[in-house]
């Protein structure tokens, strides 16, 4: 097994609402604000090549958007899928599997692209099977009004309408064991609804992709939850179990949306559970 860092471009988010109820004057220390209160945000996906598979988790906002959405976003520096892809030496055709740890629009827009008359939508990825599960899938299609501008059926349908959607079996326990894709998976519905968090085992540690249970480094104090999520008072204690477990099992945290943090480590203090170390991917796997 291999695995590589996929940088799909970076953007920018409101510091508030990254940050709920925390006020501006804490999370400025960690994720400082640009003149419209706006902070960096990468989309950094993870690639798994074993064996023959070839995994993408999670494909970015991709870019069959219009002007005016991308204009809400501000996209800053150079960081494109299909590059990254081919600075590690492979093309978007090469891949078998799409896992998406949920459906919000930055997560998964990636996965399907304008056809080449430019008249319809169909996948990005021609070869590839693409995951999810049932729950979030129907959470994700009919949704509610608060993530409604988040499941885009632009993103979603073409997928099933190409019969490439397959769904992830549905866990009895909070983690279970993806046969399909050899890691195992967390599944936290704080964020929003059955959001799934894969846990890699690479080269003796353990590698867990963050999605959004934890955004970035600024989030790992308990009550830095993200105004996006639909059940805050849900993601406390998911997000209290995990940092504990981290803690105990020395889990190494990829972080799919830290700009300027690609992977950290955790420790306990006095304060409770903080930051230990950030790496690069390279110094810890080249």
């Amino acid at each position: 097994m291999k695995l590589y860092p996929i940088e799909s471009g970076n953007f920018k988010l409101d510091g508030g609402a990254m940050f709920g109820v925390v006020p501006k004057s804490l999370w400025n220390r960690t994720n400082p604000a640009d003149a419209n209160n706006m902070i960096d945000i990468a989309a950094r996906c993870l690639l798994i090549e074993d064996g023959n598979r070839l995994t993408l988790i999670d494909t970015g906002m991709g870019n069959k958007q219009s002007d005016k959405f991308f204009s809400y976003y501000y996209r800053w520096g150079n960081y494109n899928l299909d590059d990254s892809l081919k600075k590690a030496g492979f093309h978007r055709d090469d891949i078998t599997d799409v896992f998406m740890t949920h459906l919000h629009f930055d997560h998964c827009g990636g996965s399907v692209q304008w056809n080449k008359s430019h008249t319809g939508y169909e996948p990005a990825f021609k070869n590839a099977v693409f995951w999810t599960n049932e729950p979030h899938w129907k959470w994700a299609t009919n949704p509610n009004a608060r993530e409604k501008a988040s499941f885009l059926k632009e993103n979603l349908l073409p997928m099933e309408e190409s019969g490439q959607l397959k769904f992830v079996a549905r866990p009895e326990f909070p983690i279970t064991q993806s046969v399909e894709l050899g890691f195992n998976i967390l599944f936290v519905d704080g964020h929003t609804d059955k959001q799934m968090i894969p846990h890699i085992s690479y080269q003796g540690k353990t590698v867990v992709f963050m999605a959004d249970l934890l955004p970035t480094v600024g989030h790992i104090p308990l009550p830095y939850v993200m105004g996006y999520d639909t059940r805050p008072l849900l993601t406390l204690p998911e997000k209290d179990t995990f940092l504990k477990n981290a803690v105990d099992n020395n889990y190494y945290l990829f972080l799919e949306h830290d700009a300027h943090n690609e992977i950290c480590t955790l420790q306990q203090t006095e304060k409770g559970i903080r930051l230990h170390k950030t790496h690069t991917f390279d110094e810890l796997f080249s």
